[in-house]
């Protein structure tokens, strides 16, 4: 299963792409997509849309995961914050991709095992879990590969849980 995690943001998304299989979690690629601040809302989205689109076409992801977003203190932020989620949820809807969103508190218990977890101390840990020489980076590159991971534990939870639940 390739799990393709997002970290939605106009100037900068943060994307990670996991691979998993047989119980083991292998990293394809990770980085950020950034687009021109001094270009119209419009074509940064268009530019968004398109570099996602190749990345999605490159790896073939079973699965998009977005880090959800639900609390921005500035209003013009969360509005253009939202606008690239628009786009992203667009893109991977005309390339036929599903896709599962969680919060931060999710992922911070999925990753550290504490909802108040920090930014470095999640960088570790998926420093560990994933087998890196280094701390992932940047921040939003990080934040991606930590939603895929999310994802990837979930979902054997769930493959655990359903072949409990057939044995009882």
């Amino acid at each position: 299963m390739i799990v393709f995690g997002i970290d939605p943001g106009l100037a900068t998304t943060g994307y990670g792409i996991l691979k998993s299989s047989n119980g083991k979690v292998k990293t394809l690629d990770y980085g950020v997509i950034t687009t021109n601040p001094g270009e119209s809302v419009p074509l940064r989205l268009k530019v968004l849309s398109k570099k996602l689109g190749i990345l999605i076409k490159k790896y073939h992801p079973d699965i998009v995961v977005l880090e959800k977003i639900f609390f921005y203190k500035n209003v013009k932020t969360a509005t253009v914050v939202g606008e690239a989620i628009g786009a992203i949820i667009l893109t991977c809807a005309n390339l036929l991709i599903d896709i599962v969103e969680y919060t931060p508190l999710e992922i911070k218990q999925a990753i550290v095992g504490y909802g108040s977890a920090t930014k470095m101390q999640i960088q570790k840990m998926l420093k560990i879990l994933l087998g890196l020489k280094e701390i992932p980076g940047p921040d939003d590159a990080a934040d991606a590969l930590a939603v895929a991971l999310t994802y990837i534990h979930s979902y054997k939870l769930k493959d655990i849980l359903n072949r409990v639940s057939l044995t009882s």
